[in-house]
């Protein structure tokens, strides 16, 4: 049985997230999403809503688990016996750092892989960031994130004002 972690901030979670987790369960038996607690991104979610995002987003996906976690992502996959970590690439920009950290995983320990998908061509512009501006701004993300992000969105922005 493979296993991969997939590990983010997901502030919030994206369609381009979700499309990712799915291309990745091809691939693989089971993956586990890791949420990364990082306050020092300022996050707009909690640790704990971010899972209840994604458990969301992945309804119905028995070959799924979400985790929250803080620390090195190698010491997560190491203590759940995961030997693959999934990371997106969207555009040539991306790998840079994407090849940087995981020449820096394999430094801490060699038996984690990690392996980088593309996702679809709809979502390779999109990221959390860019989300969370449009929102604020009180512009639609509908077609960007599932309906229950959406409405989380709204909510959090209306609470700001």
């Amino acid at each position: 049985m493979k296993q991969a972690v997939f590990a983010g901030t997901f502030d919030p979670v994206t369609n381009g997230h979700l499309d990712l987790m799915r291309r990745a369960l091809r691939v693989v038996s089971h993956l586990t999403v890791a949420v990364a607690k990082r306050p020092e991104k300022g996050v707009l979610f909690s640790q704990e809503e971010r899972v209840a995002l994604i458990q969301e987003g992945m309804k119905g996906e028995e070959r799924f688990t979400v985790e929250p976690f803080s620390g090195l992502l190698v010491d997560f996959a190491r203590s759940r016996k995961i030997a693959i970590i999934i990371r997106g690439l969207r555009f040539i920009s991306d790998f840079e750092y994407e090849f940087q950290m995981a020449l820096m995983n394999r430094r801490l320990d060699d038996s984690v892989e990690t392996l980088f998908l593309m996702p679809s061509e709809t979502y390779t512009y999109l990221n959390s960031t860019l989300v969370k501006e449009i929102a604020g701004a009180g512009g639609p993300v509908s077609s960007f994130v599932p309906p229950h992000v959406d409405a989380a969105l709204k909510k959090k922005m209306e609470a700001r004002r």
